[in-house]
C-alpha cells in the first residue's frame, strides 16, 4: 500500500541535544531520513557534501533563492541555510518520512508552506544553566559564541509554543523515545491509515 510520507520539522536552540536525538531515532526507527539543506558555511570536520549538508558559496545560494527553489530559508549567525523543494517533494512522493532539522525563522515559513507537517520543538530540562553547560561541553566554541548561541535560544525557545509537540530533553534515551512516539502517532492519524486501508480494501 502507497502513502506520501511525513515531513517532521524539528527545532531547538544550539546545544539543547535535537541532532543526537534525531540521529539516535534514525538508527532504530526504518522508513525515516534527514532532508540535506544547503548552507553557506564551511563544513565541519567529519562533515561530508551532500550527506550532511550541500555546502555552497553566498551568490549560489542567492541564485537559488531567486530561482525560488527554496521552501525555507534563513540566515543563522552570518550564515544562510535553506531546504529546497527538490530535497522533500522526491523523498515524500516515495513514501520516506522526512526530518527537516531547522532553525525557528524556517520553521515558521514551512507551517505556512506544509501545513500538514509535524512540527517538534526541543527544549532544555530546567534552565539556561544547563543549556550554558552542554554548550561548553562540546568545546567547540569560544566566549563569544556562546555567549551569543545563549542569548539566541532564548528568543529561539519563546517559539516554543507555535509546534504542534514539545520534547524536554532532560535524559537522551526517553527523549529519543519520545520524538519515536511522535513518529508513530503521525504514522497513524486516521486520514493517512484510511487512504492506504482502503486502498488495499477496495482491490479485495
Amino acid at each position: 500500500m502507497s502513502r506520501e510520507g511525513i515531513v517532521f520539522v524539528v527545532s531547538g536552540p544550539s546545544g539543547v541535544g535535537k541532532t543526537s536525538i534525531l540521529r539516535r531515532a534514525l538508527e532504530s526507527e526504518s522508513g525515516l531520513q534527514f532532508s540535506v539543506s544547503h548552507t553557506t558555511r564551511a563544513p565541519r570536520d567529519g562533515e561530508a557534501a551532500g550527506s550532511h549538508y550541500h555546502f555552497v558559496s553566498e551568490a549560489e545560494f542567492r541564485t537559488l533563492i531567486e530561482q525560488r527553489a527554496f521552501l525555507e530559508h534563513a540566515e543563522y549567525q552570518g550564515h544562510m541555510y535553506g531546504t529546497s523543494l527538490a530535497s522533500v517533494e522526491g523523498p515524500v512522493r516515495a513514501g520516506i518520512d522526512l526530518i527537516l532539522e531547522v532553525e525557528v525563522q524556517g520553521a515558521a515559513q514551512l507551517r505556512e508552506r506544509l501545513p500538514e507537517a509535524a512540527t517538534v520543538f526541543v527544549l532544555p530540562p530546567s534552565s539556561m544553566t544547563e543549556l550554558e553547560a552542554r554548550l561548553r561541553g562540546r568545546g567547540s566554541d569560544d566566549e563569544t559564541v556562546i555567549a551569543k548561541r545563549l542569548e539566541i535560544a532564548k528568543q529561539e525557545i519563546r517559539e516554543a509554543e507555535h509546534y504542534r509537540y514539545l520534547i524536554i530533553n532532560e535524559n537522551l534515551e526517553q527523549a529519543t523515545e519520545d520524538f519515536l512516539l511522535i513518529v508513530r502517532a503521525a504514522r497513524l492519524e486516521s486520514r493517512r491509515v484510511l487512504a492506504t486501508w482502503r486502498e488495499q480494501f477496495d482491490a479485495d
